[in-house]
């Protein structure tokens, strides 16, 4: 299977122009015919972080995790990647119904398509990392080396939900359900990551709990944005979950790859 991704990697490369130029036009492509445009790009994510702001802090009153931390502050680091993860699993599992025109021409690479989604989500995601550093510049947060962390654990949200768009992307010819299925799984995964709480309110639970928490590979890269934005820990002081995760997130890519491959021939006589 590891040829799959080599051949993957050597196609990025040979088409890294014609990619560029699908993601921008991608990205460009949702925004036309909308009066206020882009500005619609950032509205949803505002309102949800506001509504937890309100709901958690305002309402609850919750303790922050961090002392000194206002609850907002902790929480952007957390919700940032997860709004990438989640539109970009979105995108590419929808990509193959999107370019169907491209699907049916034989010589289109249609490995790449994915990718194509997932840079045009990537573009979106740059905007809002802007918007948490100068966030925390305007709580006055001193600036830290560790905060260009968060472009090590974006590379990883990218290889997980490519990994996982793989397999969903091909699974969705065959069983239009599949999108739906995914956005369903997101809206629980939202949950059960410790994104608007910490894991320390299941202090009294039993300790296992907080293991299979662990389980879920995006904890990594929540918990890893917060130790490089709040804390100052680097990714090499949690040796084990990284391993844990870039361990499960190359079988998801292989298997991904491997489905969409074996799948691929068949594409064009459904769409």
């Amino acid at each position: 299977m590891i040829i799959y991704v080599i051949s993957l990697i050597k196609e990025i490369v040979k088409k890294r122009k014609l990619i560029w130029d699908l993601s921008k036009a991608d990205f460009r492509k949702r925004f036309v015919g909308s009066y206020f445009g882009i500005v619609w790009m950032f509205v949803q994510p505002m309102v949800t972080v506001l509504i937890y702001f309100f709901v958690f802090q305002i309402g609850l009153k919750n303790v922050p995790p961090v002392p000194g931390v206002p609850y907002v502050v902790w929480l952007v680091p957390g919700i940032v990647p997860w709004f990438y993860f989640s539109e970009a699993l979105n995108c590419v599992t929808g990509c193959l119904q999107e370019y169907s025109y491209l699907v049916k021409k034989v010589v289109f690479p249609v490995e790449i398509l994915p990718v194509i989604k997932l840079i045009s989500c990537l573009l979106v995601h740059t905007f809002f990392l802007l918007i948490m550093l100068l966030m925390f510049i305007f709580y006055r947060r001193t600036p830290m080396l560790y905060w260009g962390q968060v472009l090590y654990y974006s590379a990883a949200a990218s290889v997980l939900a490519l990994g996982i768009g793989y397999l969903t992307s091909a699974i969705n010819v065959f069983f239009k359900d599949t999108a739906q299925i995914v956005g369903i799984s997101l809206q629980f995964g939202m949950w059960l990551t410790p994104i608007m709480y910490h894991e320390s309110i299941f202090a009294d639970a039993p300790s296992w709990l907080t293991g299979v928490m662990k389980l879920n590979p995006f904890y990594y890269i929540v918990a890893g944005c917060r130790d490089s934005m709040l804390t100052g820990n680097g990714f090499w002081e949690r040796p084990k979950l990284t391993l844990y995760f870039w361990g499960i997130s190359i079988v998801l890519m292989f298997l991904g790859l491997k489905v969409f491959k074996q799948l691929r021939p068949h594409f064009s006589d459904v769409l």
